[in-house]
């Protein structure tokens, strides 16, 4: 059983971390000095629990619903190519910000400015995007934010309560101001506010169930691991809003999410929880 235990959380840990996971976790977990959050701190314990699975595929099907988002994630990400790639780079930052020195925290943040600021194209009609528009970086945050609290909430083997719900929003806030977000949610009643107020902007359009589709029928991975896969998939559209649906052709089954989805999904992120413990400090649980 141990053995059972260790090879699937390597596996899990090779993965969501990348070939050089077992380096970037030495560094951002064994090298002394101040972070930017406090080891038992609400950012910490999201961040670390196997719900983030869940949670990341959950905020990659919303984040989609905004046109000029999903058209600069169509157009510039390899989300079809090298999706375990934009996996271990994004767990990575996620590793680093939460739980990494302070410098290193800092230089994966104006890594990725760097990176957004040449990121730049134009809509169908003809307007211009760039990734580094504060208010497209705003719905990124704010999606990701609901979706790895939701999650955690749902499927976290210690969910926060009021206040430390609360303290979350407002960590991963201090992450998104220095990527360049203004005024992030500070509490989880300012999180509900901003998620309404981008309502009126979001819709499905033919990049957004394009990526829908690769992210629920063409993942990378082995037959065996298909299964497993689907159940945290299934887990990640339970959780997706009702008036989200329609736009990305997403079933709504509410009874079926509410008793059998959620009872597979918490048997699968149990598992990965059990299995992950196995494999020592690693780069955060998450599909983002």
């Amino acid at each position: 059983m141990t053995t059972v235990r260790e090879r699937l959380g390597q596996a899990l840990f090779l993965r969501v971390a990348g070939p050089d996971g077992a380096k970037q976790a030495a560094r951002i977990h064994g090298r002394p000095g101040p972070r930017w959050f406090e080891p038992d701190s609400p950012i910490a314990r999201v961040h670390g629990d196997a719900s983030m699975f869940v949670g990341g595929i959950r905020a990659l099907l919303l984040q989609t619903l905004h046109p000029a988002a999903m058209r600069a994630v169509s157009e510039h990400s390899g989300f079809r190519g090298d999706m375990w790639g934009r996996l271990a780079r994004t767990s990575t930052f996620l590793a680093v910000t939460t739980f990494g020195h302070a410098d290193d925290a800092q230089q994966a943040v104006d890594m990725v400015r760097r990176i957004h600021d040449r990121i730049t194209g134009r809509m169908p009609d003809g307007s211009a995007y760039a990734a580094s528009d504060p208010h497209l970086l705003r719905w990124v945050h704010v999606a990701e934010v609901d979706s790895f609290l939701l999650a955690h909430t749902t499927y976290g083997a210690e969910p926060l309560d009021q206040a430390g719900r609360d303290e979350y929003v407002a960590q991963v806030g201090e992450v998104a101001r220095r990527l360049g977000v203004i005024d992030p949610p500070t509490n989880e009643a300012e999180l509900r506010e901003a998620l309404a107020a981008y309502r009126p902007e979001l819709r499905g359009t033919p990049e957004a169930r394009e990526a829908v589709r690769y992210l629920l029928f063409k993942p990378p991975l082995p037959l065996p691991a298909r299964a497993p896969y689907g159940v945290l998939v299934a887990a990640a559209v339970g959780l997706m809003p009702a008036w989200t649906r329609r736009h990305l052709l997403l079933p709504w089954l509410p009874v079926s999410e509410r008793t059998v989805v959620r009872v597979l999904g918490s048997f699968a992120v149990g598992t990965i929880r059990w299995a992950m413990t196995a494999s020592g400090p690693a780069a955060p649980r998450t599909a983002s």
